[in-house]
């Protein structure tokens, strides 16, 4: 049990509230811990008192997923990250989920976060973030804005990472409709190596159906936008009795599923992790849709979850 004057692992705990739903964001990544809806608990989070596990609901940037060797040029030089993956030789995740970040704004529905990231050794353009976590009727969401505050044009990626449940439904029998075309191919080290057709395939969630067996940590492209330009990935109990999904708006042309299946003790395949990305894995040096901001531009994309399938 967590004593009275322990500080929580991640931080200071801003939690947010409004017509039956309720999230708490987090001071260190940012992120979110944990999302309900009328008490059932729709996104799989943490305790107070332990790590943020399997980056579960952090911030990803200034690139999400892997860089092979941590390794990419850009702008006639070669950056060389940390390897935050060593087991993989891979600089995975960003620079931002794990720093402490400042509450901005605060009211009873809604909390505005922000994060001022300086130039570093692999990533040399000071980005300045802004996050703003709302809930109404409709369900959770989240409006991100990263700013190029240096000289030099920047290269730049974007995701999240909140694992879905449907509490009282196993991972197998979650039926799921995932709007894509192709999936990224990888290698051992969770890499790209090309890319193959869904349709047919062991792979196509374009029409809804079981997860089943179905051992994810893959990307996939091609997305089939709504006509908002968007797209969303719905999660359902069999017998259509529950259901949720996560959308993104027209700035995510990526979504990453991970079965959760690389995830030890009681979170092992619990949960999925379902991820809008704007560029795919080790998008730094492959330049696949790579955003560039120029001195003084903000990037702004927003998502959310709502329940329902």
């Amino acid at each position: 049990m967590e004593s009275p004057d322990q500080r929580p692992f991640s931080g200071a705990q801003w939690t947010i509230s409004a017509a039956g739903h309720e999230a708490v964001i987090v001071e260190v990544g940012g992120g979110l811990r944990t999302y309900r809806h009328d008490g059932v608990d729709l996104v799989d989070g943490y305790r107070t008192d332990e790590v943020c596990p399997g980056c579960a609901g952090q911030v990803l940037a200034p690139w999400p997923n892997r860089i092979r060797d941590g390794r990419y040029p850009f702008g006639g030089r070669t950056h060389q990250l940390a390897l935050t993956e060593p087991e993989r030789h891979v600089a995975i995740h960003g620079l931002v989920n794990w720093v402490p970040w400042q509450l901005l704004e605060q009211s009873e529905d809604a909390v505005t976060v922000g994060y001022d990231l300086p130039p570093q050794p692999g990533y040399e353009w000071p980005l300045r973030l802004r996050s703003r976590w709302s809930v109404d009727a409709d369900g959770l969401r989240a409006e991100h804005e990263v700013s190029n505050i240096g000289a030099e044009v920047a290269p730049f990626g974007f995701s999240v990472h909140p694992y879905l449940q449907l509490p009282g439904v196993a991972v197998d029998d979650l039926v799921m409709r995932l709007p894509t075309r192709t999936r990224v191919l990888v290698d051992g080290r969770l890499l790209p190596v090309g890319a193959s057709p869904v349709a047919g395939t062991q792979y196509d969630w374009t029409s809804p159906r079981r997860i089943g067996g179905a051992e994810l940590d893959l990307c996939f492209g091609g997305v089939i936008r709504d006509a908002d330009g968007g797209s969303s990935v719905s999660l359902a109990a069999p017998d259509g009795s529950a259901g949720v999904s996560i959308w993104a708006d027209a700035e995510f042309g990526w979504w990453q599923v991970f079965t959760g299946d690389a995830l030890t003790g009681e979170r092992h395949r619990r949960s999925v992790a379902i991820e809008p990305m704007t560029c795919p894995p080790d998008a730094f040096r492959s330049g696949k849709d790579v955003l560039t901001l120029k001195p003084g531009r903000t990037w702004r994309g927003a998502w959310g979850i709502r329940p329902g399938a």
